[in-house]
């Protein structure tokens, strides 16, 4: 198989995948409101029962909800490890499935040079589910480099079932196609920089130490890049 110069060549194959693998709703309701609704009620029930323990409890819930309330006032946001923009999203089939959407805090990014100094890897980590195995991605793009903006790439893609001890991987570069949609500055360092991008594989990734695979066809992404990790 040739260098991939066009996603259109992956486009036949992505019925072969299916597409009926479950969804998450990853919303979560967090209002400054709803804390301060839920510490009034609990304030009622503890005055009218004499629940000494649960006035405690909700004196402390609430002095939670006033510092956080302070430090939105005071301008202050959690640290983002992959940006604003942080994301990956993908739909996992075969001998593990999994629908992906980390999005912000959902998300761990981590990206480098490659140590034998041709190219970077992007690695994302994050839940894949309430009692799975947490789920490590790590695409490696050879030929991507300082210059690199808009383009598309022949990757190796990895993904890991942390803690299980399995591995998944691509053999070769013929199996996947990365499309860059947007590399663009983090901070002044010239160093720092978000990578955006889709990921799309023809065929399915065995399994490293086992006799089975899993089958990626669409992976969307948005995370960071260090040129002076290593």
């Amino acid at each position: 198989m040739g260098q991939p110069t066009s996603r259109s060549i992956f486009s036949d194959s992505r019925g072969h995948f299916g597409n009926n693998a479950p969804s998450l709703d990853n919303n979560r309701p967090d209002s400054l409101t709803k804390i301060q609704h839920i510490c009034a009620q609990n304030r009622r029930n503890a005055a009218s029962y004499g629940m000494a323990l649960l006035a405690v409890a909700s004196l402390a819930a609430c002095q939670t909800g006033a510092d956080e309330q302070a430090a939105v006032a005071q301008g202050e946001e959690p640290v983002l490890e992959c940006g604003d923009d942080g994301r990956l999203s993908a739909e996992i089939y075969g001998a593990i499935r999994a629908s992906l959407d980390w999005h912000r805090n959902d998300v761990e990014c981590e990206g480098m040079p490659r140590p034998d100094g041709s190219g970077v890897r992007l690695r994302f980590g994050g839940e894949a589910g309430a009692g799975e195995w947490p789920i490590a991605v790590i695409i490696a793009m050879p030929d991507f480099t300082r210059d690199t903006t808009k383009t598309e790439f022949s990757a190796n893609v990895t993904l890991i079932q942390e803690g299980s001890g399995r591995f998944f991987s691509t053999s070769d570069l013929d199996n996947c196609l990365c499309e860059i949609a947007a590399v663009r500055p983090l901070d002044d360092s010239g160093k720092r920089v978000g990578v955006s991008g889709a990921l799309y594989c023809v065929s399915p990734l065995p399994e490293v130490n086992g006799g089975s695979s899993i089958s990626v066809p669409e992976l969307l992404f948005t995370g960071l890049l260090d040129w002076g990790a290593s």
